[in-house]
């Protein structure tokens, strides 16, 4: 069970049902497994996509769910990040960061840390050391959102996002909670501040329950099963854990326009039915992503390489994990 739950969510502001037309789906696809950094298991939710419907987001993993054994507890080593920002949603567990700029924390059980790389620095991520000799449960999300040309320069920076700061929402009836970490479902804000706007929220929609989210029409939609089993859209369509539903619109882009006001997401009646929904303006430029770097051109990427080479992204501290 997550983390952030409340025991009634009638008790929190409620969602009313949306009027208007309803967003399709378009297509319904299993995330690829695969390890990542020292080796921690990962699905990757948006591998499976075609890049244009997924602006501005350029990759989500899914780390876990796992129970890890003692001494089994897996993190990544230091490695350069430039252009994009990565924000990291520690469902169950707890995650230690730390760049060479000084930064980073502790995020553990609903924590979300969002680091904007800008221009570029050195990052690492691991269980802390008593975590990894005691073992435990671990299961969270990381998501890299794009940064417009404008901003892939910017200094490096942190948003320490706490669980007591999450904003927690019911679906209208109680069945659903919602907590939103970054942008605007019906005149509720998340606290994650954006430079490219989007909105991205962790939804617990109970057996048989259905949550129906307004939803803005110059954003994509899309939504990730965690765990658990139901449908997408008013259609219907089948989804399950590891499966990501990609509504229709992609931001009202040329040829990609939607009426859609809302997107529908239905369990099943006898399980509980876990969903990331995300979605966000396009940003429209040409992306030149590879590995750590996210950028526009390959002489950028180039540039990054070089400047990581060179030592220019920062060094790793004298004390480090």
């Amino acid at each position: 069970m997550p983390a952030v739950t409340v025991e009634n969510p009638l008790t929190l502001p409620r969602i009313p049902v949306p009027g208007g037309p309803q967003r399709k789906v378009l297509a319904v696809e299993t995330a690829p497994s695969g390890f990542e950094g020292e080796g921690f298991p990962v699905r990757k939710a948006l591998a499976a996509i075609k890049p244009e419907y997924l602006d501005p987001f350029i990759m989500m993993d899914q780390m876990g769910e796992v129970d890890y054994a003692p001494g089994e507890p897996k993190g990544t080593p230091w490695h350069p990040h430039r252009g994009f920002e990565t924000v990291t949603y520690i469902i169950d567990g707890t995650f230690v960061h730390q760049d060479s700029h000084g930064g980073g924390g502790v995020i553990a059980d609903g924590d979300t840390q969002w680091m904007t790389a800008g221009s570029g620095l050195l990052h690492i991520e691991a269980p802390p050391e008593w975590l990894v000799q005691k073992g435990g449960l671990f299961h969270g999300i990381q998501l890299w959102v794009n940064l417009p040309s404008r901003d892939k320069m910017l200094a490096p920076k942190y948003q320490d996002i706490g669980r007591s700061n999450v904003v927690l929402l019911s679906s209208h009836d109680g069945g659903a909670l919602v907590r939103l970490i970054a942008g605007d479902v019906a005149g509720h804000a998340g606290p994650g501040a954006t430079h490219t706007p989007i909105t991205l929220l962790h939804a617990t929609i109970s057996p048989g329950a259905q949550l129906t989210l307004p939803w803005r029409t110059d954003f994509n939609a899309l939504a990730y099963a965690l765990s658990g089993k139901g449908t997408a859209g008013v259609e219907k369509r089948p989804i399950e854990s590891g499966q990501l539903a990609v509504f229709d619109g992609f931001g009202n882009r040329p040829g990609h326009t939607t009426d859609g006001q809302s997107i529908t997401i239905t369990a099943a009646p006898k399980t509980t039915l876990e969903m990331i929904v995300l979605g966000g303006e396009p940003i429209g430029e040409p992306v030149a992503h590879y590995g750590p770097f996210v950028m526009n051109t390959r002489a950028e990427l180039l540039q990054a390489f070089e400047d990581y080479q060179a030592g220019r992204l920062g060094t790793i501290p004298a004390e480090h994990p």
